[in-house]
C-alpha cells in the first residue's frame, strides 16, 4: 500500500516508474538465502571482478557510489550464463519470477543481472521495445498517485515534464531509465536504477524492474532504441 511515509524525502531516492508512478522503500518479501527462485534455469559461465564493477562509477553528473556486493546474494550479481531460450542477440528478457534480467549476447549466452520487482513488475508480461532511454531521468508521478496521497505534492518540484523529482541522487529512477513501448503506446513499464541496491532479488511494495545503478549503467550503454524486450509471465 502506498503511504505518506513512502514518499517522504529522502525516501523518494528509490526505484520508481515515471508514468506508472511506482516507488516505495518497503520490502514485501525476501527470498530465503540459498532458496532457489522460480524462473528460468541457467548455468553460470563466468563472473566479472565484483570489487571492480561495483565500485564508484566514474564520469557521472551525480555520484554512483560503491556498494558492498557481499551483502547481496551472489545469484543477483552480474554474470554470464547459458541461456535456455532462442531470443536474438541484442534483445532483453525480463524474468520477474526469477528476479533476473537477461541481455542476450550470442545464441544461448546472456549477461544476467539481478533485479527487484514491484507490483507493476509482476502485473504485465509480453513483447515490447525500448523507444526511449534517459540518464538521470526526472520522476513525475501520475495524477492518480498524487490523488491517493496528496501529501506528496508538497515534496515535488516543477520539472520539464511536470511536478516531480528532478533527475539526480534523489530521483526514484536512479541513474538510468529504459522506457518500454508496445501496442502503439507507452506501456508505463520501466527498467531503471535504484539507490537501494540491496533490494535486488526481492519483492518491493511498488515498482517496475529496478537494477543496481552500476548494472543499469552497464546495460544502458549497450542498448539501442528499438531493442526488443520480452517480459515473461510470473
Amino acid at each position: 500500500m502506498l503511504t505518506r511515509r513512502s514518499f517522504t524525502f529522502p525516501a523518494l531516492s528509490v526505484a520508481a516508474a515515471g508514468l506508472a508512478g511506482c516507488g516505495s522503500r518497503s520490502i514485501v518479501a525476501l527470498p530465503e538465502f540459498g532458496q532457489s527462485p522460480r524462473g528460468l534455469s541457467t548455468r553460470t559461465l563466468s563472473r566479472p571482478n565484483y570489487a571492480e564493477i561495483y565500485t564508484e562509477y566514474p564520469g557521472e553528473r551525480f555520484p554512483i557510489l560503491a556498494i558492498d556486493y557481499q551483502r547481496i546474494d551472489a545469484r543477483y550479481l552480474r554474470q554470464t550464463v547459458e541461456f535456455p531460450r532462442d531470443d536474438k542477440p541484442g534483445s532483453i528478457v525480463v524474468d520477474p519470477a526469477g528476479y533476473h534480467l537477461y541481455f542476450v549476447e550470442s545464441p544461448r549466452v546472456a549477461t544476467r543481472y539481478g533485479v527487484g520487482v514491484g507490483r507493476e513488475g509482476f502485473g504485465w508480461s509480453g513483447a515490447a521495445r525500448i523507444n526511449m532511454k534517459r540518464d538521470w531521468a526526472d520522476w513525475v508521478p501520475p495524477p492518480e498517485m498524487i490523488a491517493r496521497d496528496p501529501a506528496i505534492r508538497s515534496q515535488l518540484e516543477q520539472t520539464p515534464r511536470g511536478l516531480g523529482v528532478r533527475g539526480g541522487s534523489k530521483s526514484p529512477l536512479g541513474a538510468r531509465t529504459l522506457y518500454l513501448f508496445g501496442e502503439g503506446r507507452d506501456l508505463g513499464y520501466r527498467i531503471h536504477g535504484t539507490f537501494e541496491p540491496y533490494t535486488v532479488g526481492t519483492n518491493v511494495s511498488s515498482g517496475c524492474i529496478r537494477m543496481i545503478n552500476q548494472d543499469i549503467a552497464h546495460l544502458y550503454a549497450r542498448v539501442s532504441l528499438g531493442t526488443p524486450v520480452t517480459v515473461l509471465p510470473v
